[in-house]
């Protein structure tokens, strides 16, 4: 009995550990967004959609405050941002899209 208790926390400890879906760089990422992104987006700005930012309440506001929509976001382009698919690999664009989210959690400091 002992030993199937165990067993069943053991299973249950490892179901419920995080699956990491994007492991980005975020250094490699700061690289990719200075040659391609900062332009419009320097410090987490919006040159062309000023309401629009890269700053954690707006991402929010506009649920792109996740790695998996960022990378959408960046892949597809919306509105007046162009996709970089062709443009970036998908390792850029994942590179780029933890080094916007992490800049967001740090208030683009």
């Amino acid at each position: 009995m002992k030993k199937l208790l165990i067993s069943i926390l053991l299973l249950l400890s490892l179901v419920s550990l995080p699956s990491p879906a994007f492991a980005g760089d975020a250094a490699k990422g700061a690289k990719v967004f200075n040659a391609n992104c900062a332009s419009c987006h320097m410090g987490g700005n919006n040159v062309v959609a000023a309401n629009k930012t890269l700053k954690k309440d707006d991402l929010e506001k506009y649920g792109k405050n996740s790695l998996e929509a960022i990378v959408a976001q960046v892949t597809k382009g919306n509105g007046a941002m162009p996709a970089f698919a062709g443009r970036l690999t998908p390792d850029e664009i994942e590179n780029v899209a933890t080094y916007v989210l992490s800049k967001a959690e740090s208030g683009w400091k």
